[in-house]
Parts: C-alpha cells; sequence; structure tokens
C-alpha cells in the first residue's frame, strides 16, 4: 500500500516518509492588502518562492525540446486549465488568478519560451566544427566539445503542421496528452509519496525526462515528417512507457485522491473541450474534404461544357474564313 511505499523510499534517504509542509497558494488574492499599511505586498511574496524560476527555467529548456511556438503556448496554457480541474485534489494547485494566468502563464511561462525559441535560433545559426578533439588547440575548446556531446546534432526547426493531416493531428493530441501526463506525475508523485520538491529524486526525474524527451521528441518529429522513417524510436517508446508506469503508481497509491469527483462545471468544461476537439476534427478532415469534392465534381461538367464551346466557335471561326477565302478567289 500507500504507507509500504512511503516506508520504502527511507532506505533511499532517511528524511523521506515525512508529511509534507501545507502552503496555502490560494487564500488572499490581493496583490495590494490596504488593511495591513506595514506589509501591503505580503500575499504577493509569500508566492513568489522556487516554483516561479523552475516554471522560467523549464519552460526554457521544454522549448528546446519542442521546438514550436504554437505547441508551447497551447501546452502552457492547457496545464494552467488542468491546474484549475484538479485544485480539489492537489491543494497547491489552488492559486490565485493573476498567479495563474500573469506570473505562471504570461511572465514566468511566456519569458521561457520566448528565450527558448530566441536559444534554437542562435544554435541553428551557430558554425559548427566537426573536427576531433585533440585536434582542438585550446583547452577551453577540448572542454566545450565534451560539452556539446551532450547536446542534439543538430537544432533543426520543427514544423509540427498539426493540420495537415489526420495522422499528424492525432499524433500531435497523444504528444500534448504525453506531456501533460509527464507534468502532473511530478505534482501526485510528489504529493502521495511525500517527496518535497527540492529532493535529489524530483530534480534528478526532472532531468531524466529533459535528456530523454529531447531525444523522443527528435524521434517523434522523424517519424511524421520523414516518409523513409516507418516506426517510433527506442526512447519514444522507452519514455512512453515511463509515463504509463508512473500513471499506474499514481492510480495503484492515490485512488482516492484520483477518484474524487470533478465539480460540476469543471466536468461541462471538459464535456465541451472534448466535443469541439471531436467536431473539429470531423469538418477539418472528413467534411471539408467532402465540401472540396462535391465542388470539384460539380464544376467539373461546366469545365467540360465550357471547354466543347470554345472548340466548337473555333471550328465554325475556320468555316467562315474558309469560306471568305473562297469568295475572294472566285
Amino acid at each position: 500500500n500507500v504507507d509500504d511505499a512511503r516506508h520504502l523510499l527511507t532506505h533511499i534517504d532517511p528524511e523521506l516518509g515525512k508529511p509534507l509542509p501545507d502552503k496555502d497558494y490560494g487564500g488572499s488574492c490581493r496583490i495590494y492588502d490596504w488593511e495591513n499599511p506595514s506589509d501591503p505586498f505580503h500575499s504577493f511574496r509569500d508566492k513568489m518562492d522556487g516554483f516561479v524560476l523552475s516554471h522560467f527555467f523549464g519552460w526554457w529548456l521544454k522549448t528546446l525540446i519542442l521546438r514550436d511556438f504554437w505547441l508551447c503556448w497551447v501546452t502552457s496554457i492547457g496545464f494552467e486549465v488542468l491546474e484549475y480541474s484538479l485544485e480539489h485534489q492537489l491543494p497547491n494547485f489552488s492559486e490565485c488568478w493573476w498567479d495563474h494566468w500573469i506570473l505562471d502563464a504570461l511572465i514566468c511561462n511566456g519569458g521561457g519560451i520566448y528565450l527558448g525559441l530566441k536559444t534554437c535560433e542562435y544554435l541553428k545559426m551557430k558554425p559548427y566544427n566537426w573536427r576531433g578533439m585533440w585536434k582542438i588547440p585550446t583547452v577551453r575548446g577540448k572542454i566545450m566539445r565534451v560539452l556539446g556531446q551532450f547536446t542534439p546534432h543538430d537544432w533543426l526547426e520543427f514544423s509540427w503542421r498539426p493540420q495537415s493531416s489526420l495522422k499528424r493531428w492525432c499524433a500531435m493530441l497523444g504528444i500534448i496528452t504525453m506531456l501533460f501526463l509527464a507534468e502532473l506525475g511530478t505534482f501526485y508523485l510528489k504529493f502521495i509519496l511525500w517527496i518535497p520538491p527540492p529532493h535529489l529524486l524530483c530534480l534528478g526525474r526532472l532531468l531524466f525526462f529533459l535528456l530523454a524527451g529531447g531525444v523522443a521528441m527528435r524521434e517523434v518529429f522523424e517519424y511524421l515528417d520523414n516518409s523513409e522513417c516507418k516506426k517510433f524510436g527506442r526512447q519514444s517508446w522507452l519514455i512512453s512507457a515511463i509515463i504509463i508506469t508512473e500513471v499506474l503508481i499514481v492510480l495503484k497509491f492515490g485512488w482516492n485522491i484520483v477518484t474524487l469527483p470533478f465539480p460540476f462545471h469543471i466536468t461541462v468544461l471538459w464535456l465541451t473541450i472534448i466535443i469541439l476537439l471531436f467536431l473539429w476534427t470531423v469538418y477539418q478532415f472528413w467534411f471539408k474534404k467532402l465540401i472540396h469534392w462535391h465542388h470539384r465534381r460539380s464544376s467539373a461538367p461546366v469545365i467540360q461544357l465550357q471547354s466543347e464551346t470554345e472548340q466548337s466557335t473555333n471550328y465554325s471561326s475556320d468555316d467562315n474564313s474558309t469560306l471568305r477565302r473562297r469568295t475572294i478567289l472566285e
């Protein structure tokens, strides 16, 4: 059970297995408290913790993996909606509106996405020297060459083009779903197993996902964009299996948490999102094509009639010119 799992973690670190301290991220949502003139910004300062920097640098690194402006923003806004939806299960998801949309989504996530895209632009244009390490004359050059082994082979810009085909659209929905599950796993695992956020287990997990996720995302893009690539890469399957395993761990040890009923307005919200996604998919990849096919079919007889009319006109003009030449000769 969950107590056994928490006790098992004490063999890794004796400081684990203790309940996490509660922190109220919601509470008073006043940015300026008129009733406390000695410290009117106390509510704002209470919410400025290590998660602010982790949001910024986390999205900077995730942008280096995803390399797409719209995919990053859809994922960022979608996760804020998930936090709203799951705050009845995870107390630290209960935040003020300005903490959700201004501090997190706009400033931290937006700043990280902007810096990540600028980093991709810089690395994409940067010239590379593929000489052997021992031919590099300086020690600094050798160190940079070694560190370069842990970076991607190239910084190709990912153009996901989700609307180009049903396959790519479904793949994008799958990618976003896996990203959400990996993000939610961070919060559910630490809440259920009592692992504090600054602990080495949490930081090591995030570092692993950043390194392995970059390779997996490159393999997925190659599979979608290269017609000669017929299957997913090994890293893609491996990281998918890890995410699914984490979901199973959360379901096993936190069943009483994940089965808490959703509020009615949250249920209506997600039913609306699912229905709109389904209707848009049907319109984009079936109904829209049916309209184009019907339009081409209905316009084909008109084009054929126009060509026949032009052809008959050419014949009559040829006959008239022949008749005029005969009249002149006579």
